[in-house]
């Protein structure tokens, strides 16, 4: 039985109200909503989408939280509609689930000695975080206040300190707070912040806190604060412009460890002396970025992960010796999480591939054996019929190599051509790496597409140098990286240059629209969710709290100079240019690229006489994380994708 509440009409009429937020939508347009949704000019979706769809989003995945005291760990996966936090007790045992919210829940972690734990999560995607106390049983205690936004919460060894960051609406200031995590009347501000920072360690003893402040995808900062006086002192400071992060005290609070880029195109493991600001590299020689570490609490064993060329390799070493230990032998994929146990004896690592929604394997540091705590399910799929991506390389305008995934059909017929999806990944500074990925399946086994996730100029995970080449007014040129892939597939034997659609979100939904402003000659459509459609509007509107951020990567529209760049390349300003069909998709409540984005450039486009498909979705932020959204957006995008490759009408 679909649940479908059909309101249907060639509107004449005022639009449509709507009970979360009235969408403005103009003359003979075709509405109707489903659930929380509000689409416009989308067909019906045929009973045999929605068949096949589910068999690719009945998966369930397993990400690993943390330790409890007890030895059992929490983790959060879907029962339901929602990932809810759960806890196992022991390898491959059941997962007991302890939170029931409407709402997915963001993160959790462990009050230290004790059986509870802290959670994080928001209302309708919005992102302003609260803060939640609860144990094994019973309901939560709020610790944070509404209309704030509370997250990067650490806790003093004994657990009964707790330090996070918060941000106000309307405000770009933020506050170190503090609370002892069982008593929301303890509750107090500890350090005001003109900008982005967040708390990262706090020191033995509960006297020092190591604070990191974010500039932008460029550039970030160490900080000492003083808990008792609330006074803070830059660390180890320098007038290069470089990333110091994950900050965390070691050998008992005289020495800092931080993943940085000083001195090198690489982010690199080092270790800074507390008293001196002196620096050592704890992992010379490496091509590739450290992306990840964890110190054991008694500051003997350190565990990192390298990122080679999207896949994980971790790395685990006796810290005081340096003597490497056994290593365990894990699966090809991405590292999503490491966690030692409370006694140091055990390693949780969180892994996902290509092929694998997501589980948790545990390390046995002294053993040197490797045990699956967690076997999340598929559904239905058969995991023979998944495919690996090949790791490519194709040359762009200027020489420079460019990386990308590609996840080719099965048992394609010799000679035949498949059409293509270009998948950009969001960030900007994200990358494309083989990690689970059910669309992708779904395309590539449904729809019979090839579908190749680029890693344009501007992706971390190839150098500092690299990551800079598409900043400010360079941002074109990784949309001509796109332009230089579509060279790529015309030269490919089985791939049909006549059938290529580009896919993208956030800020890959900006790289799908520059792409059809600059190669709608060489595109059957696009689909972009919640888009960047004018970088001036954008920075005007995103919420405060992030604003001065992105405005170090992308530039600042206050500068005349700046300002005519974005007005220049902004897909707003070239809407003519885009004469294939679109698919728009927004959650109403993102507060990182707003609704406005996404309405303006679908009302520009339709009035260039484009037809333009447009899904709301009245309970979702920058993402859809609730599975009945997640499985009509699917949907939606099969039938759009199935008429583009189909050379059938799309139509408004």
């Amino acid at each position: 039985m679909r649940r479908l509440l059909l309101v249907t009409l060639i509107l004449a009429i005022q639009p449509l109200p709507l009970a979360a937020q009235e969408v403005t939508v103009p003359p003979r347009v075709a509405v109707r909503v489903q659930g929380s949704a509000t689409l416009q000019n989308v067909p019906e979706i045929p009973a045999e989408i929605e068949e096949a769809v589910q068999r690719y989003q009945n998966y369930r995945a397993a990400e690993f939280e943390d330790w409890l005291t007890d030895g059992s760990m929490l983790i959060t996966t879907r029962f339901g509609t929602t990932a809810q936090v759960h806890r196992v007790t022991a390898p491959m045992g059941a997962r007991t689930q302890l939170t029931f919210f409407g709402e997915p829940v963001q993160a959790a972690e462990a009050i230290p000695g004790t059986n509870r734990f802290v959670l994080m999560r928001d209302t309708g995607g919005d992102e302003w975080f609260q803060l939640e106390t609860m144990g094994l049983a019973g309901a939560p205690t709020r610790l944070t206040e509404p209309e704030t936004r509370n997250q990067s919460m650490e806790f003093a060894d004994g657990g009964e300190l707790m330090l996070w960051a918060r941000a106000t609406r309307g405000a770009a200031a933020y506050t170190i707070m503090a609370a002892d995590p069982d008593d929301p009347a303890s509750r107090r501000e500890l350090f005001r912040f003109e900008g982005s920072i967040e708390p990262s360690d706090i020191s033995a003893g509960g006297t020092r806190a190591l604070l990191s402040r974010d500039i932008s995808n460029r550039q970030s900062e160490m900080y000492l604060l003083d808990i008792a006086r609330g006074e803070a002192t830059r660390f180890a400071p320098t007038d290069a412009v470089i990333r110091d992060e994950n900050a965390h005290f070691a050998r008992n609070g005289r020495s800092v460890l931080a993943i940085s880029n000083r001195d090198s195109d690489f982010r690199r493991l080092v270790e800074f002396d507390v008293a001196t600001g002196a620096m050592i590299v704890l992992t010379p020689g490496l091509e590739w970025d450290v992306e990840g570490y964890e110190l054991s609490d008694d500051g003997r064993v350190l565990a990192y992960v390298i990122n080679e060329d999207g896949f994980s390799r971790l790395v685990v070493q006796d810290f005081v010796t340096r003597r490497a230990l056994p290593q365990p032998e894990l699966p090809r994929g991405v590292i999503t999480s490491l966690g030692f146990s409370p006694d140091g004896s055990k390693l949780a690592i969180g892994m996902t591939s290509a092929t694998s929604p997501g589980d948790v394997w545990v390390w046995d540091v002294a053993g040197g054996g490797l045990t699956r705590w967690t076997q999340s399910e598929l559904g239905p799929l058969d995991p023979a019929t998944l495919v690996e991506p090949e790791l490519i390389r194709y040359e762009s305008f200027d020489g420079l190599s460019v990386p990308a995934f590609v996840y080719r059909p099965r048992d394609v017929a010799p000679g035949a051509r498949t059409p293509v999806i270009i998948d950009i990944h969001g960030g900007p500074e994200s990358q494309a790496r083989p990690v689970w990925d059910s669309g992708v399946q779904y395309f590539v086994n449904t729809l019979g597409a090839t579908v190749i996730r680029t890693n344009v100029r501007g992706s971390e995970g190839y150098g500092t140098r690299y990551v800079d080449l598409d900043n400010g007014p360079l941002r074109e040129d990784s949309v001509r990286d796109v332009g230089a892939l579509l060279d790529w597939i015309a030269a490919q034997p089985g791939l049909d240059p006549e059938r290529v659609a580009v896919y993208g979100q956030s800020y890959g939904g900006y790289m799908s629209l520059a792409s059809l402003v600059h190669y709608s000659d060489r595109l059957v459509g696009g689909v972009e969710r919640y888009g960047i459609s004018d970088f001036r509007s954008f920075l005007e509107r995103t919420e405060a709290y992030r604003r001065d951020n992105r405005r170090g990567e992308y530039g600042d529209e206050r500068d005349a100079e700046m300002a005519a760049v974005f007005a220049r390349i902004a897909p707003m300003a070239n809407t003519e240019r885009i004469t294939v069909p679109m698919l728009v998709m927004q959650g109403a409540n993102d507060p990182r690229v707003p609704q406005f984005e996404s309405d303006q450039i679908v009302e520009r486009v339709r009035a260039n006489g484009v037809p333009v498909w447009y899904v709301v979705f009245a309970d979702e932020g920058h993402g859809f994380l609730k599975k009945p959204n997640n499985d009509l957006r699917r949907a939606v995008e099969t039938l759009f994708l199935q008429r583009l490759f189909a050379g059938e009408e799309v139509g408004d």
